[in-house]
Order: C-alpha cells, then structure tokens, then sequence
C-alpha cells in the first residue's frame, strides 16, 4: 500500500498560512518559485478532479498526455513536468495552472479540424507554463499585501478556467487590481504564441495550423449570438494578433503531417458520448454510408461504441469484425474489443483475450481497468491485487484503480486494506472528509503494528491538511 504521505505532497501541508492558501514568500518577488508554482497546481488540480466537469476518461487524457509530452520535449523547459487533462465541457476552450497543468475542453477536441491545431493549442499552453504567465500575473501585485496577492491568484485562476465565474471570483477584491492583471494577458498571449510555433514547428507539426485555428474562431464569432467563445475570451484573439503570426509562417513549407488514429478515436468517442445512443448510431451510419466522410475506421469505432450503448450486441459483434479487418493494432480499438466480448458474456474468452491484450499493452490504464473487473467477476482476487498494485505504482494518483483495489481487498476479506485503498481514492479526488472516514474505519479493523502506524501518520497528515482548507 502506497504512503498517503505521497499524496500530502501534492497540497499545501509544508506552506500552509492561515488563510488555507500556500505562502508566497517575499512579495517584492517577481515571480513564484516553481515549488509554489507547483503546489498552486497541485491544489487546483484536487478542486478540479472534486468537480463535475472533470472528465475522468485515462483514454482521452492518456492521449492528450502523450501528445503533450511530444510537443514538451521541444518547449524550452522539456525537464518540466506536465499533466494534460480534459473537461466534460462542450465549450471550446483550453487553460495552464501553474506548475505544469493544462485543461483541454472536449468542445475544443471537436472543434480542431487536425491534430496539428490540437498540437498548436497545446503549445501555446505550454509556452504559458513555461514563460510563467500566470505564476508572474499573480506575484506581480508588488505593492499590495500577501492576502491581496491570494485573492487575485484566485481571481485570475478562476477567470482562466471559467469566464463567466470572474465577476464572483473578484468580490471582495479591488476590481482595479485584478483588470491590471488580466490586461497583462494581451502581452503574454502574443509570447505564447511565438514560442507555441516554435514549439510546433520543432515537433513537426503544420505550423500553419495554428493562424487557420484562430481565424476559423475569429470567423465564427460573428455568426454566435451568444458572443466570442471562451477561448476567444481567454485567450483575446485580434486581426492583429492572427496576422503576426501568419507573419511568422508565410516562409515556413506546408507540411502535410497526417493525424494519428488515436487523435481521430478520441473525437469519435467524444462524439458518441455527446449524441443520445441512437443519435449517435445514426450520425456514424451516415458516416460509414451514402454520405461517406470522415475516417472510416474512426467513423465505425465510434459506431460499435454507440451499438453498446444501445445494447445491440449483435450488431455490436458484426461492427467490430469489420473494424478489426480494416484497422491497425491499437489499443483503444483492443479495449473496445474486449469490451464487446464481455457484453457478449463470453467469460473464459473474454479472461484469455484479456491477458493477452494487457501483455501486449501493459501501459493502456482503459484495458487495466477493465481486465481487473473481470478478474474480481471470476473471483481471481489475488490476481487483481497483484495488477492493480503494479499499476497503482505507476500511476499513484488514479483513483479507479484504488477502488478496484478496495473492492479486490473487501473481496479477500482484508477489511482494513479495504478502507486505506478507498481512503487514497478520495483524497485524491480532493475529498478528505471521506478520507478520513475510511482510515478511521481502516484503523478499527485492526492490523499489524507497521499498518496501524501507517494509518496514524495518514489520519495527522490528513486532518492537518483539512483543518488549514478550514482556516
């Protein structure tokens, strides 16, 4: 069992002040640190996986992931560690945290028309973090108090994740102060921009992609009744803006870089979750059909998912042989693959796929998932534990498996590994009251003396954390 004391880290235990906000040291400084920077992110990062829109989907954020970490490798800080995560918001918009932490909306996924403009708003995101715009929008209050530096790193943060909660993030808060900060934006946006096409060019992508995105955004302004997009409010896109960079690329070639199938997956299953099931059975019908347009093997993927949601299982299975026929190994098409034969109720099948499909792709988190399931249905208890422990080691802060491996604990009867598994799946998930419940009860079930000093540490480290969330 992995020591909470790992997760403690990531908040705001070694720095807590009396206001629940980390200390921003000397505020004659121009910028944070990147501990601060770091701990600014990490909290966030727990308010955002507490909230409804996070989108908890590890094939969708693996992709941005590996997409994102392509494009870092080129940045100017390619050392700097980074999450790409996406929100369950149909709104077209993208945002940086301090320390490395980049949103992506899924109506932002849908609306770019090639991975190269997905790779140009990435960049651009990452040129954020690492010319630390936000981390100095929020330290470059230098003349005011420590308290009026907190309230405005909260004012800025919530305008750049949320437009419309500004005017409620800045209650309290000299409106002055804070339109000074967000003004600094027109400066950085344009920085952003000319190490984002550097950035793209050097991992390459079309650089072109990014004047077409913004363009395509600009025009579709006019036509919204409702206003600019948010990105275009996060992100103030002008004539200006767009011709400097065209500027930038007019004597750079036109690469024609083909997207990766996983790009055109992901949109797919975004797609497919948007729609009701028939809807969405319908659009990729039309897709594969008279209407032919898209990627055909992106277009049935999507198509297959849909039929399972609708539980045409028949159909289903027909769907997916045609896939298999006409498209490459890849595990997202695997783990739909092993998806369908667990709905056909093939159980022994189903075991023997699985273990050759996790050999075959031991990294991909969505088959984890799903292979440990399976396990727990057919009773291989000792065998869940034994995967779902591996991968906990590699992926620390994934709440689902902790609670596959509860549940593979309670199965076992281990009553007090039951409850620390729980306890770390909702403290990452930001909530520590639940927390503390279950290491409370894990405490009551006993244990050996290492396991009840364990908990002991957890519960002090937990509760100190709770109790400065509360000051």
């Amino acid at each position: 069992m992995k020591k909470l004391s790992l997760l403690v880290l990531l908040c705001f235990s070694p720095c807590v002040m009396g206001d629940g906000l980390p200390d921003l040291g000397d505020v004659s400084q121009a910028a944070l640190s990147p501990l601060q920077e770091r701990q600014i992110g990490r909290q966030s990062m727990l308010q955002i996986r507490a909230g409804r829109q996070y989108l908890d989907d590890a094939e969708i954020n693996d992709y941005l992931n590996h997409l994102g970490a392509k494009l870092v490798e080129n940045s100017p800080e390619p050392s700097q560690d980074f999450e790409f995560f996406a929100i369950d918001d149909y709104a077209v918009n993208a945002f940086a945290i301090p320390g490395g932490y980049i949103g992506v909306n899924a109506g932002l996924l849908l609306t770019t028309q090639s991975e190269a403009e997905l790779a140009s708003v990435l960049s651009h995101e990452i040129s954020h973090v690492t010319q630390h715009h936000l981390a100095r929008m929020i330290a470059g209050q230098q003349n005011d108090s420590l308290i009026s530096m907190a309230a405005i790193a909260i004012a800025i943060l919530a305008a750049r994740t949320n437009p419309q909660a500004t005017e409620a993030a800045i209650v309290g808060v000299q409106a002055g102060a804070i339109q000074k900060q967000l003004n600094f934006t027109r400066t950085y946006e344009e920085e952003a921009d000319r190490i984002g096409l550097q950035i793209l060019q050097k991992s390459g992508f079309n650089t072109h992609a990014m004047p077409e995105f913004l363009e395509r955004l600009q025009k579709a302004t006019r036509l919204l009744d409702s206003g600019a997009p948010n990105y275009m409010r996060t992100h103030p896109i002008t004539s200006d803006r767009i011709a400097e960079i065209e500027n930038r690329v007019q004597n750079q070639p036109y690469r024609l870089v083909s997207d990766s199938l996983d790009f055109q997956l992901v949109r797919s299953k975004l797609i497919a979750a948007q729609k009701t099931a028939q809807d969405a059975i319908a659009y990729f019908s039309d897709a594969l059909g008279a209407q032919n347009f898209g990627n055909p093997i992106a277009q049935r993927y999507g198509l297959v998912l849909s039929l399972l949601r609708n539980n045409e299982i028949e159909r289903a299975v027909k769907e997916l042989s045609a896939l298999r026929k006409q498209a490459p190994a890849n595990p997202m098409i695997e783990t739909l693959a092993g998806q369908v034969k667990r709905a056909a109720k093939n159980g022994r099948d189903a075991l023997a796929f699985y273990r050759a499909a996790v050999q075959n792709y031991p990294q991909h988190r969505a088959l984890i998932y799903d292979y440990a399931e399976l396990l727990l249905q057919n009773r291989q208890h000792e065998v869940a534990v034994k995967l779902l422990t591996g991968q906990i080691a590699r992926h620390p802060g994934d709440t689902r498996l902790y609670e596959l491996q509860a549940k593979a604990y309670a199965m076992q009867g281990k009553r007090a590994e039951q409850y620390q598994a729980q306890a770390y799946s909702y403290a990452w998930q930001g909530n520590l009251y639940a927390a503390i419940e279950q290491l409370e009860l894990a405490k009551q079930a006993g244990g050996s003396f290492y396991q009840l000093s364990t908990i002991e540490s957890d519960l002090r480290e937990l509760r100190e954390l709770l109790d400065a969330r509360k000051k």
